[in-house]
């Protein structure tokens, strides 16, 4: 388990460098952020002044390795428009974004898996039907449209839910149902199809044949045996969720991190988009490893060494 546990440490700091690598070749491909902080009747001499003490003049090499040790560091800097700390501004932000997510992924979990488990029990009838046609449309219908589509019915026509903002539990309902509809219909077509393949092996028949209940052969027996691709599954949906939280926090103005970073980028403040991406791209690798080592407890032929 340790030896695991640091080659999978090391793998997170190979992702994070490849992000920031990433992140730091857009930035610099995004335009001059003095022609955004500036007044538009500055001068030359103001420009290069603030460029100067944004540390741009420098060459790309070392403005590189500048934003690696920030990286390392943690230090990333004050906001360049808040003029607070980058990593402060996002840390406060996070919590709402964490809300979000957990609350999407709750409501996903809940419609998928029993009804995964049920259209594997009645296959090819009207429930496995129904079902299916639920996943297909969750999976081809892109986020902004259904909340865009949510918020005129429930928000414009019957006013029963507020649009925007992140005042109380009735504010957190359209945003997290929006944001979970995509992975639900990921993960009930994935408890379907690992429930079908494990319902059909023959150690299930045997059990059956021996008289036990049925609730228990489907869930001590059937869905832990099923588990593994769909916690696996749970943990890649998880990326989809903090990047789909970018579309419906700026769709629903939820204070997260997502909102956060497209105001950053618009207004090129460099730091602060550093430390949204960081924040994002270290939950997403420390939620895998955390979704590894669970798989190797559901099942024991996995073998994280």
């Amino acid at each position: 388990m340790l030896t695991y546990l640091v080659r999978r440490s090391l793998l997170v700091v190979v992702t994070i460098w490849g992000v920031m690598t990433i992140l730091f070749g857009l930035q610099h491909l995004s335009g001059d952020p003095t022609l955004l902080l500036l007044p538009s009747d500055a001068t030359e001499e103001m420009r290069r002044t603030l460029l100067h003490q944004l540390g741009l003049d420098r060459s790309l090499p070392v403005q590189y390795l500048a934003f690696l040790g920030h990286t390392l560091t943690g230090n990333l800097g004050l906001s360049w428009k808040f003029n607070q700390p980058a990593f402060g501004i996002v840390a406060s932000a996070f919590p709402a974004t964490l809300e979000l997510t957990g609350a999407a992924l709750v409501l996903a979990l809940a419609v998928a898996i029993p009804l995964g488990i049920l259209a594997a029990l009645h296959r090819d009838t009207w429930i496995d039907t129904m079902a299916s046609s639920i996943a297909v449309l969750g999976q081809s219908m892109p986020v902004y449209w259904s909340g865009l589509l949510l918020i005129l019915l429930f928000s414009t026509t019957l006013r029963l839910l507020p649009s925007m903002g992140a005042e109380g539990l009735a504010a957190l309902i359209l945003p997290a149902v929006t944001l979970g509809f995509n992975t639900m219909a990921r993960i009930e077509r994935i408890t379907r199809a690992s429930m079908l393949e494990v319902l059909g092996q023959d150690f299930i028949r045997t059990i059956r044949a021996k008289g036990m209940p049925e609730h228990l052969v489907l869930f001590r027996h059937g869905l832990r045996n099923a588990a593994v691709p769909i916690v696996s599954m749970v943990g890649l949906q998880l990326g989809g969720l903090l990047g789909g939280a970018v579309i419906i926090e700026t769709v629903f103005a939820w204070p997260g991190v997502g909102r956060l970073a497209v105001n950053a980028v618009y207004a090129r403040d460099f730091p602060l988009v550093h430390a949204a991406c960081l924040v994002v791209t270290l939950t997403f690798c420390l939620v895998n490893m955390l979704v590894d080592v669970l798989c190797a407890g559901l099942n024991p032929q996995i073998r994280l060494e």
